[in-house]
C-alpha cells in the first residue's frame, strides 16, 4: 500500500497520542533534555539506528544536552505521513532508557 498525506485531523489525533510532539510547519517535531552530552549523543545513534531499520530518516541535531527531531516523508512531497509517526513511536520508546525528558 503506497504512503499518503494524513489529513490535519489525522495529524492532530496521533500528535494528542504522543506528548511532546508537535506539528511544526509540514514536519512532526520534539526536543529531549537529556543529562549530559554524552547521553544525547548515545541517544543520537540509537535513532539512527532506528531510522535505519524502518528506511525513514529524520532531521535529528545533537546539542550539548539535547536532541531534536523533524521529520516528513520526502517521498509524499514533504508532507506528514504514518511512517512519520511511526518513527515518533519508535524513539518515544528508547528515549527513557536514555535518560531523555
Amino acid at each position: 500500500m503506497p504512503l499518503e498525506p494524513l489529513s490535519q485531523k489525522e495529524i492532530e489525533d496521533r500528535l494528542a497520542e504522543l506528548p511532546g510532539w508537535s506539528l511544526d510547519g509540514d514536519r512532526i517535531a520534539r526536543s529531549y533534555r537529556l543529562g549530559s552530552h554524552f547521553a544525547a549523543a548515545a541517544m543520537v545513534l540509537h535513532i539512527a539506528q532506528l531510522q535505519d531499520e524502518l528506511d525513514h530518516h529524520s532531521d535529528l541535531t545533537l546539542g550539548y544536552h539535547s536532541v531534536s527531531l523533524t521529520v516528513n516523508t520526502h517521498s509524499v512531497g514533504g508532507a506528514v505521513t504514518e511512517l512519520d509517526f511511526d518513527l515518533a513511536r519508535r524513539v518515544e520508546e528508547i528515549a527513557p532508557g536514555h535518560g531523555a525528558s
